[in-house]
């Protein structure tokens, strides 16, 4: 719902502000007044393209703010959401638009800079009644009304009114979940060849890795090999220098030690703990004999295989290699084996694959069709259910010799079924009904639209009808009608609605005068909201013209008392 609007500097507007409300809102003025401008910012804010003419002379920019309370929006909710858009704690969504001299705009969603197709997704989508893509404002004018002009929408209003959306939108789940599927086959189809020349490579390359045997921490052991083996000459002159200086000598340490303990031996008579102070001595005798041996086998091993080191550097340089395809450490390889393992197994199922998915999209189709059918048959009933409650709504608002028609022709599967919805309209049995966007004129549209609203409009998303002279060409009791149409539509959502007509002006919730304004130098237009004196001034002037008497002063309050019975 639109709660304010504010100009500054567009067209002849030098500044407004102007608070709509729930319900009916009129818009009367004389003719030139400027509403036609009101209705023209209002479209900027549904995303329609900016010119730079609209600029007030003598200003650098136009701004256009609507604020909406989208409290009962929770899909325009989600969609803001979705955008990364800062919402606001009252639930009001503040649509901004800067048009700048040269025709350049910029758009504000919440103060967030945006590009006008996120403003057109948030406010005013394409197409579609109903669901994720239903307007937050929509156009109902003599020269604006894509939405009755697009076949989509005629297809939504029907499955709407029907009660199909539900069905329909699981058929849609259905379609998409077996276009995923019928793409994955072709893909696989098409890569028929490529399969097997990657399935060569990587058995090529999972022999290559698994010929290694590789183990985890493998790498380190080998290197720590690789630097003993190639260092054998040196540590073995180093075991030699050792062997002789602990053991092997006539003057080795051990040599020493055992002089000490046996000259100890000797001198125990003297000294019965002599002995025993040498405990730790004979221990350390027996430490490096240990040592010793150790080393001996240590050394013994180093020539257990004279051709052990070939074959670790063979080793290390194929580990090496391994690395620069598939990863610096043994661990990766390891993972990338398993990796090139999965993908193997992959591409070997595939013709399993194949088969397994053209069963699946057969069964898809058969479900798919069976669905179909029955979203037909119901869209064909519920057409002309609708077309003959639209047909005595125009009838009821003088338009006896218009006939909206419904056709429903069959097509190939798509996203919506395989219905093919148009509305036509004729003038008659006799006449051949033609498509409803291209030989509608504007007042047959707007009524049209009026009527589908007041059958359908209800059970929609709330949202703001923007109706520009829907009663432009009626009278008398018709006028009347299309203000209790109006006033029925607006139950339960809004309804801003530029009028001529007393008898619907008279049904409104609340009524602004549009006035245009004639300064020293300068023109500008202001937007009043009325009291309800004013407004019995402002209905019998829409009576009578300029000289509101005393007859058209109390026509207008019989006006106005009948239409809120």
């Amino acid at each position: 719902m639109l709660v304010e609007l504010q100009i500054s500097n567009f067209a002849i507007i030098k500044k407004l502000q102007v608070s709509f409300y729930r319900g009916f809102n009129v818009l009367s003025g004389e003719t030139g007044a400027g509403k036609s401008i009101i209705l023209k910012s209002l479209a900027l804010l549904m995303g329609e393209k900016a010119l730079s003419d609209t600029v007030r002379t003598n200003a650098e920019f136009a701004t256009l703010e609507g604020a909406f309370d989208i409290s009962d929006r929770p899909d325009i909710s989600q969609r803001v959401e979705n955008m990364g858009i800062s919402s606001t704690e009252d639930n009001i969504l503040i649509v901004r638009r800067v048009i700048s001299k040269q025709g350049k705009s910029r758009v504000y969603l919440n103060g967030s800079l945006c590009s006008l197709n996120d403003l057109r997704e948030i406010v005013s989508p394409m197409i579609t009644v109903t669901g994720n893509l239903a307007p937050l404002i929509e156009i109902t004018g003599q020269h604006d009304n894509r939405h009755l002009q697009s076949k989509a929408y005629h297809l939504d209003l029907v499955d709407q009114f029907s009660g199909l959306w539900t069905k329909r939108e699981q058929f849609s789940e259905k379609y998409e979940n077996l276009k995923i599927l019928e793409i994955e086959l072709e893909d696989i189809e098409k890569k028929s060849m490529e399969r097997e020349q990657r399935l060569d490579f990587l058995k090529f390359q999972e022999n290559e890795i698994e010929s290694l045997n590789l183990k985890l921490g493998e790498e380190d052991e080998l290197e720590a090999r690789y630097k003993t083996l190639s260092n054998a000459t040196r540590l073995q002159d180093f075991f030699s220098q050792a062997e002789a200086t602990l053991y092997g000598d006539d003057d080795s340490a051990l040599t020493r030690i055992d002089r000490v303990l046996h000259r100890a031996l000797d001198l125990e008579r003297f000294s019965p703990t002599l002995v025993e102070k040498l405990e730790p001595l004979k221990q350390a005798r027996t430490l490096l004999d240990e040592s010793v041996h150790d080393l001996r086998d240590f050394f013994d091993d180093l020539d257990s295989d004279p051709n052990e080191l070939d074959h670790i550097e063979a080793r290390l340089t194929q580990l090496k290699r391994l690395q620069k395809k598939h990863g610096s450490a043994v661990s990766d390889i390891l993972s990338q084996l398993n990796e090139i393992k999965s993908e193997i197994q992959k591409l070997e199922g595939a013709d399993d694959r194949i088969d397994e998915l053209k069963k699946v999209i057969a069964q898809f189709n058969l479900e798919l069709k069976a669905l179909s059918e029955d979203l037909h048959t119901a869209r064909l009933a519920a057409s002309r259910t609708l077309s003959k409650k639209v047909n005595d709504e125009l009838k009821d608002l003088n338009m006896k010799g218009v006939e909206l028609k419904i056709q429903v022709s069959k097509v190939n599967l798509n996203t919506t079924g395989a219905s093919d919805v148009e509305f036509l309209i004729g003038s008659g049995k006799s006449d051949s009904a033609r498509s409803l966007s291209k030989y509608a004129s504007g007042g047959e549209l707007s009524r049209i639209l009026l009527s589908l609203k007041k059958i359908i409009g209800n059970n929609d998303f709330p949202r703001t009808y923007l109706f520009d002279e829907v009663d432009a060409g009626v009278s008398g009791p018709t006028a009347e009608k299309v203000g209790r149409k109006l006033k029925a539509i607006a139950q339960g959502q809004q309804v801003i609605c530029v009028t001529h007509l007393p008898q619907v002006a008279a049904f409104a919730d609340q009524h602004f005068l549009i006035e245009k304004e004639n300064l020293k130098s300068d023109v500008t237009m202001k937007v009043v909201e009325l009291s309800k004196e004013n407004r019995i001034q402002e209905i019998a002037r829409l009576i009578s013209g300029e000289k509101i008497s005393k007859t058209s002063l109390e026509h207008a309050k019989q006006l106005i008392r009948e239409s809120h019975k």
